[in-house]
């Protein structure tokens, strides 16, 4: 990101970021809620819910006919694309829509599979979802390619950078790379590896769903080909959002039906897409525009994406230390310093994740526990059958939250 202007100040203050959540007046076993799932989904602001059902209200219908709600649709639709065009740093007739990151790349891993010979490469990692690795393995199986995974350290958490430049040969064709681990916090060094995929000629995919609520996003100073994303990891509904650059959506051999579109973006839209998700994705977009000044909506969102990240290392760190100061408990991944978001991945003694997660679910304390969909990493750790507790911050995270959760934890390790 460019060095944000000290003009563009935040607007809003954590107490006013929470009033907009109705979630968090939730209250459970007489305690207020505190949400440290967002990883797997974060909390819903009311305006986001509202122009959702707005939309649903007033102007709900099918696109492209003559008459007003439908012409009205196309035109929200289409504001709703320049506003995550703005979020990625893209043109809007680049963005796509569909059910969810998972879904778009398995579309659009069968449609690049059809462009790929006998004996190709292509690179993943073992810090990533298996939305980016079973994707291309499941492609890659019915095509005779080859995949490969770059692997990381277990005690860092960080990609194993020197033997992904290994794997790198004329024969690599894609590279899939996760821009942040869902399950440690790492953040990838996106510029470097992108510039050497470049260097032998390959496309490069980037999974940012883990990075979209907390790195700015900007896939022309990326040089990415493609980069999914999920709105509901950002304060929006449950849809998916994929970047694609123009020369090759246009090119691209995708299972379609013959009277759909074949422009842009629908050439990846099957169907009637989800109206009052894409519209609420967009909100999403404004929601975090809104959180700091500027004169564009790209300037405020870059504004408030440098202020979430100051708050959210503040979070962390004490998050992280917290913990670690607690007999029996073990954290993973990069420590506070280090290039990663605030997601704090954890086991207390021997103690099952689930059996942690509801305990402290008992006090109103909502972690997420398991494998989070990103199985190799926790094999990596020697942890399948235990699991990891993952706990997230987000834009609404307090530090006395923060503070319930480490007590919540101590409070725990004395029965181990």
């Amino acid at each position: 990101m460019n060095p944000v202007s000290a003009a563009l100040v935040p607007n809003a203050s954590l107490e006013s970021i929470r009033a907009r959540f109705p979630a968090l007046g939730r209250v459970h076993n007489g305690r207020p809620v505190a949400y440290f799932d967002g990883p797997g989904g974060t909390q819903v602001p009311s305006s986001v819910v509202e122009t959702s059902v707005d939309y649903l209200y007033h102007h709900n219908a099918n696109t492209h006919w003559a008459y007003p709600t439908s012409q009205e649709t196309d035109r929200i639709l289409g504001e709703a694309r320049v506003a995550l065009a703005d979020l990625l740093g893209c043109a809007p007739d680049e963005v796509s829509f569909g059910a969810n990151m998972t879904t778009l790349t398995f579309h659009l891993a069968r449609s690049l599979g059809r462009g790929l010979e006998a004996g190709s490469e292509i690179i993943v990692t073992d810090l990533d979802h298996h939305a980016n690795i079973d994707t291309w393995r499941d492609m890659a199986s019915e095509r005779d390619l080859t995949v490969r995974a770059v692997p990381f350290d277990a005690t860092t958490g960080v990609l194993d950078l020197d033997a992904f430049h290994r794997l790198l040969s004329e024969r690599t064709r894609l590279v899939a790379l996760g821009a942040a681990s869902n399950v440690l916090g790492t953040v990838t060094p996106l510029h470097d590896a992108v510039a050497a995929a470049r260097d032998v000629g390959a496309l490069v995919f980037v999974d940012a769903v883990h990075a979209a609520p907390h790195v700015p996003l900007d896939v022309r100073a990326l040089d990415c080909d493609f980069l999914a994303c999920s709105s509901y990891k950002f304060y929006g509904p449950h849809i998916g959002v994929l970047y694609g650059r123009r020369s090759l959506l246009t090119a691209l051999d995708v299972p379609r039906l013959a009277p759909a579109g074949s422009d842009g973006p629908e050439r990846l839209e099957t169907g009637t897409l989800n109206h009052e998700g894409i519209v609420g994705a967009g909100a999403a977009v404004d929601f975090l525009a809104e959180l700091a000044g500027g004169e564009t909506r790209r300037q405020r969102l870059e504004c408030s994406m440098a202020m979430l990240h100051e708050r959210g290392e503040v979070l962390v760190r004490a998050l992280w230390d917290g913990l670690a100061a607690i007999d029996g408990v073990r954290l993973y991944g990069p420590a506070p310093g280090q290039p990663r978001t605030p997601t704090v991945a954890f086991t207390v003694g021997d103690l099952p994740s689930a059996s942690v997660a509801a305990r402290l679910a008992e006090e109103a304390i909502f972690v997420s526990d398991g494998d989070f969909y990103a199985s190799t990493v926790v094999e990596c750790l020697g942890l399948t059958e235990q699991g990891l507790v993952r706990a997230g911050c987000a834009c609404y995270t307090s530090a006395e939250e923060v503070e319930r959760l480490v007590a919540g934890v101590r409070a725990l390790s004395t029965d181990l």
